[in-house]
This record gives C-alpha cells, sequence and structure tokens, in this order.
C-alpha cells in the first residue's frame, strides 16, 4: 500500500483551519510556534507544564481572534499526554499536525559529573514525552487518514559540544525516532520529521549567551555572526506541519545559521 499523491493544487504553505498541538507552547522557540502557527490560521491547542504560563500565550492567541485549548500537563507523563489527546478529540474530532516542542534545559556539566537522576530528567522529558506525544498523536491521525508530526531536536543530536552528554544523547534519540515512525506509518498517511534549531534568543540558552566565554565560543561557530530570534524557527514549523511539504518524511531540517555546515 502506497500513500496517494495529493492533487498539485492542494500543496499549499497555509495552515487555515488545521488542527495543531504544540507542546511546550508556555516559552521560547514552542511559544514562538504557538502565536504563529495561530497566525497562521491554524485551530492551535497549547501543552506546558505551567498553567500560569500557558494561559498568557493563550491570551495572546485570543486576543488576535482564535479560540485555543489549553492542555496543562507534563509530556512524560503517559496519563497526562493520554488525556490531552483525548481533549483534542472531544473538541476537534481529529489533529492536523502535532509540533512536539517540550523539552528542558541540557545539564551543562562533563559526563563524569553528571548525577543519575539529572540523566532521567532530560531523557523522561526530551525522549520519553516526545514517544508519548507522537504516539498519542500518530494513534488519532492515523485513525482519520493522516497528518504531520514535527519533532524538535537540536544541532546537537547531529554534532557533539562539552558538558551536553544528556541532552545531545536525547536530541540523537529524537532524530533516530523519527526516522523509524516515518517508516513505519508513511504508508497511512503520517509523516514525521525533524527540525533542528541551532542557537536562538530563548530562556534555554541565555545563560550561555550571557557568559563571556560562551558567547565568543557560539558565535564563532555560527556563520551568520549572530543568534537566531523565535520567529526565524517558525516559518520552518509551518512548512513541515502544512501540505507544501507533502513529499517530505524522515527528514531533518536544520535552521541554525550555518554551525552544521561546518
Amino acid at each position: 500500500m502506497t500513500s496517494p499523491s495529493p492533487a498539485r493544487d492542494s500543496l499549499e504553505f497555509t495552515l487555515t483551519g488545521h488542527r495543531v498541538w504544540v507542546t511546550g507552547a508556555s516559552r521560547g522557540l514552542g511559544r514562538a510556534m504557538a502565536l504563529g502557527f495561530a497566525a497562521a490560521g491554524a485551530r492551535v491547542a497549547l501543552t506546558a507544564r505551567s498553567a500560569e504560563a500557558v494561559a498568557e500565550v493563550a491570551a495572546e492567541v485570543e486576543s488576535a481572534g482564535g479560540e485555543p485549548l489549553v492542555l496543562v500537563g507534563s509530556v512524560s507523563d503517559g496519563a497526562a499526554v493520554s488525556a490531552a489527546v483525548d481533549a483534542i478529540r472531544d473538541a476537534w474530532g481529529g489533529l492536523d499536525a502535532l509540533v512536539n516542542c517540550a523539552g528542558v534545559s541540557p545539564i551543562f556539566k562533563r559526563a563524569e559529573l553528571v548525577e543519575d537522576d539529572e540523566w532521567r530528567h532530560v531523557m523522561d522529558v526530551n525522549v520519553t514525552g516526545t514517544f508519548l506525544c507522537a504516539r498519542e498523536a500518530g494513534r488519532l491521525m492515523l485513525g482519520s487518514g493522516g497528518g504531520a508530526v514535527v519533532n524538535i531536536s537540536s544541532i546537537h543530536g547531529q554534532v557533539g559540544m562539552d558538558r551536553m552528554a544528556p541532552y545531545s544523547a536525547s536530541k540523537g534519540a529524537v532524530d533516530a525516532l523519527t526516522r523509524t515512525l516515518a517508516l513505519e506509518w508513511a504508508e497511512r498517511g503520517v509523516r514525521v520529521n525533524t527540525l533542528s534549531p541551532g542557537y536562538f534568543e530563548t530562556d534555554m540558552t541565555e545563560a550561555l549567551r550571557g557568559s563571556e566565554k560562551w558567547r565568543g565560543h557560539l558565535l564563532s561557530k555560527i556563520p551568520l555572526g549572530r543568534f537566531g530570534v523565535p520567529e526565524e524557527i517558525v516559518s520552518a514549523a509551518l512548512f513541515l506541519a502544512s501540505d507544501a511539504s507533502g513529499f517530505m518524511t524522515g527528514s531533518n531540517m536544520v535552521v541554525d545559521g550555518g554551525w552544521t555546515a561546518a
């Protein structure tokens, strides 16, 4: 069985009316994506651990005329993820795209100093959380004829960096998971791709960007000579979630100012 080819006039870079679930939607890249999808005409469901923080993003969506679903909980909690998908099904009847953006800041220390609980926390959120959300969203999409999953990884799933063993390992796992899900679900119409950011101006990178030593090191690795702003990754996410990327699955789109080109 093969996935049917779409009509040529359907391959549009538009999200109007699409039902999109964004995890990690309360801050950083997740917040930018939530607002970007809403601005592109999508109906958005927003998940984050902090009810107060995600409510602020929801209020921004509402002020622009949207009607977001607010789904509070941790992506590493299987029961919370299942409940979120049940709420999406009840409200919308289905789902067109998942943007798997929830993640935790890297433990910035040398590998031999990383504690067991630090390693497990990064893996629980970045790997298990990504899988649980993809699995539950995938079940919903597979049952209704297709959709798109966009897993947010990192350039450090592909290139190493000192003091980032747990984070790099977790993002390498996300890259591998994406490829496997893409192969399993392709013939049933669900596309799965990875979006790998470099260094953006977010809370997650603030400490490194604010360090005289590490700021210079990071900028020396970026050919464009600056950090990205969150809005610059939104268009890539919109593309991967839209029908315009209908012949892409199992791919990894890198948005890093040229870091991995070296």
